[in-house]
């Protein structure tokens, strides 16, 4: 099926020059002069190397046709990745890079989306939205109260984000899962 570039989302699958790519990271880029354009960063479903690519918005890719399953995260070791499938609880385990950075999102017992393309695992697609905690920020700068002013914080796991100056450590926050950025103060 053709999709337009800018419609690509992490966790997709696409044909791209007659081989099979997961993407996992999007970037659009809007320069100051000319068309924007989106960089991918995927995986080739076969042999698991990485490659970036190039499109113009307005470009069409071919997105796959995958079986999508609903699974349960299990655990993790350190290279790799176990899942339940929830209709017949057989265990699928998926390289780390299947997920690359998104794998630090991954909690016990999140329900996740696997596709699948001629019966094996090849992407997981995760909620759109993790709730985590800081373990880590920096104090607040004395003055800084613009609106817009961020400063960096730590997740639990490990992962590096930009926060709102009134966040603190051991504060619950929403994490978007697609781009890593801050969404808002969970609701306890």
């Amino acid at each position: 099926m053709k999709i337009q570039a800018n419609t690509i989302r992490s966790g997709n699958v696409i044909e791209h020059q007659g081989r099979q790519y997961a993407v996992l990271k999007i970037n659009l880029l809007q320069p100051g002069k000319g068309s924007a354009f989106i960089q991918v960063e995927m995986r080739d479903v076969q042999s698991g190397l990485k490659t970036n690519e190039r499109w113009r918005t307005n470009d069409s890719v071919e997105k796959l046709t995958v079986e999508e399953r609903a699974s349960t995260f299990l655990f993790a070791d350190d290279e790799t990745l176990t899942f339940m499938d929830a209709e017949n609880y057989e265990q699928m385990t998926l390289s780390r890079d299947t997920l690359g950075e998104s794998a630090g999102f991954l909690q016990d017992g999140m329900a996740v989306t696997v596709d699948f393309i001629e019966g094996k695992p090849v992407a997981v697609q995760l909620p759109p939205m993790v709730t985590m905690t800081i373990t880590e920020a920096d104090p607040v700068v004395k003055g800084q109260t613009a609106s817009s002013s961020y400063k960096p914080a730590v997740l639990e796991n490990g992962m590096r984000i930009m926060v709102p100056p009134h966040i603190a450590a051991g504060t619950r926050v929403v994490v978007n899962t697609e781009d890593g950025s801050y969404s808002e103060r969970a609701k306890d």
